[in-house]
């Protein structure tokens, strides 16, 4: 932690159960243990998580950017669903090298069955074993083929929102601005939950989480590192893949950007929503007195996260007409 910053206090009652999740994966991630991570990252049986519930989960295996490899897609669709409905095309988070389609689908079976929106999750290939631009044109490819089979799906093709949280955030944004420059699909939104978006990793924030939190300054070097490589932190690096580096965020859809105080993204993140406003977009953005990285996602029934998450809930229906 750099000397001269103070670090913001947590939530008390987020606070108090840092310490358990502490034991569990550590506030730091440095490259040699990301394998390890990957194994303890697992979300649970997606089984587990439908039963008893009017959500259904099937997969299909698409066509991945030109020259890749096909990608796997998994799509939750209520059982009573009606057609021509809004839909949510999901990016994981992970830190760009971990986790998988099903991080965080509690929230979005959740979208599912109150919005009676299809959603579409995409396993894109991870860094470092595939660095920028694999992750984002896999979600970009991912977005496509949404976009094309949206009546199959049961979809209003001008109802679709991508959403992401933590490096999905960034990827969601990265996809949002290749869907532009593109002429690619028109997005009614884009839902960022504290987005990673900036390489440089130089702001205040960033320096104040080192060591402690969840995904700390050097959690962030590891990340990056991995997707860039050597081009980290040069004029090589696209808007794509690390958003924040725009100077114009016009023309873009709507956006949701949520993020904690006491986390290593929440400057740049507030950053992002100003700059979309001085690019004259629209942008709703929601700072969490207290949270850390990640805060609604291990602990979901702490009272900030409940705020969190019907928070963008309500941002949902509207930017859905749902």
């Amino acid at each position: 932690m750099s000397p001269n910053y103070k670090v913001p206090p947590f939530d008390a009652e987020l606070g108090a159960t840092l310490g358990a999740l502490g034991d569990l994966i550590g506030p730091t991630l440095t490259p040699d243990m990301i394998k390890g991570m990957r194994e303890t990252l697992v979300a649970p049986p997606i089984e587990d998580l439908l039963a008893g519930r009017p959500v259904t989960h099937f997969e299909r295996t698409i066509p991945g950017p030109v020259g890749a490899p096909d990608l796997i897609v998994s799509i939750f669709r209520r059982v009573d669903h009606v057609p021509g409905g809004p839909g949510i095309y999901n990016i994981h988070g992970g830190g760009m090298v971990m986790g998988d389609r099903f991080l965080g689908a509690d929230s979005l079976v959740d979208w599912v069955e109150s919005l009676d929106a299809v959603a579409v999750s995409v396993e894109y290939r991870l860094a470092p074993e595939h660095p920028d631009p694999a992750p984002v044109e896999d979600c970009y490819a991912g977005l496509e083929w949404m976009a094309a089979n949206a009546e199959e799906l049961g979809v209003d093709p001008q109802r679709i929102v991508v959403a992401g949280a933590s490096a999905g955030g960034g990827l969601a944004a990265g996809v949002a601005l290749l869907s532009r420059d593109r002429g690619g699909p028109s997005l009614a939104g884009q839902l960022l939950i504290y987005p990673m978006l900036d390489d440089r990793n130089e702001t205040v924030s960033s320096h104040q989480f080192d060591g402690i939190g969840v995904w700390d300054r050097t959690s962030n070097d590891t990340g990056w590192n991995a997707l860039l490589g050597e081009r980290r932190g040069t004029n090589q690096v696209s808007i794509y893949a690390a958003p924040a580096r725009a100077a114009d965020l016009s023309n873009l859809p709507p956006a949701f950007i949520d993020v904690a105080s006491a986390e290593v993204f929440r400057d740049e993140d507030i950053a992002y929503a100003s700059t979309i406003w001085m690019s004259g977009g629209e942008a709703e953005l929601h700072v969490w007195p207290g949270g850390f990285h990640g805060f609604d996602i291990f602990f979901p029934q702490a009272a900030l996260s409940i705020l969190a998450r019907e928070a963008r809930t309500r941002w949902l229906r509207r930017a859905l007409g749902a």
